[in-house]
């Protein structure tokens, strides 16, 4: 059975392109052209990734991935004309996947389909140590039996960090295992999210550290005692 590609764009000739490109690629793809139709049908249908553009009718793309994300796992591409790295840092941190710029190339999309569900496929198992649980399927993190309300770029990063635990990893390795591309980050996004991590680890348990500096490295996690 081919993969459900829902795409939300509202210029007929760019979500034509897009879906007979999918098509012809061994999708089975549906477009929508009002962002108010996005969350309903995202709660009504299974799909396994959305195409979704920022500049919508009816309702923003940011906000509809941040609605989308309270409820789904679903693998999440935005597609914007935005030029701005806040922009697309903005929308990777409410849980996009991955981005991509207009204009783009037909292939490129595909492409990063196709990477996207791959990442989102692989790896199932849940890494856990003490007092500290990753829920891959419900994208949810829990302290000390408190959930911890993280965004899906911190998630990522917390699960990269304990799968790795005891290793140092640079900045430039956990931009390369966040955001493949590389193309929207830099080692201050690394640091401000690494400092939100240890701010929400800190307000469950203040005594602990598990996310430690390595000087002029990087960081690395260590299981509590």
């Amino acid at each position: 059975m081919s993969q459900k590609i829902l795409i939300i764009e509202d210029e007929p000739a760019i979500a034509n392109l897009l879906r007979d490109c999918l098509q012809q690629a061994g999708f089975t793809p549906f477009i929508l052209s009002n962002g108010q139709e996005a969350v309903p049908w995202a709660k009504a249908f299974q799909t396994d990734l959305i195409l979704l553009d920022l500049t919508l009718p009816g309702q923003d793309g940011l906000e509809i991935c941040k609605e989308i994300r309270a409820f789904s796992t679903v693998p999440i591409i935005m597609i914007t004309g935005r030029t701005s790295e806040e922009d697309r840092v903005r929308g990777l941190e409410l849980g996009a996947d991955d981005y991509i710029c207009k204009p783009f190339l037909l292939p490129e999309v595909v492409a990063r389909v196709r990477a996207v569900l791959r990442r989102t496929a692989a790896g199932s198992s849940s890494p856990e140590t003490e007092g500290l649980v990753l829920d891959e399927n419900g994208y949810t993190v829990s302290w000390h039996g408190q959930s911890l309300g993280l965004t899906a770029v911190e998630f990522n990063l917390l699960r990269v960090l304990m799968v790795h635990s005891g290793h140092t990893l640079s900045r430039e390795q956990l931009m390369g295992k966040i955001y493949p591309d590389q193309r929207t980050v830099n080692d201050r996004t690394i640091d401000a999210h690494i400092k939100k991590l240890r701010k929400k680890l800190r307000a469950v348990s203040p005594e602990e550290t598990i996310i430690h500096s390595v000087y002029g490295a990087g960081y690395k996690f260590s299981a509590p005692a």
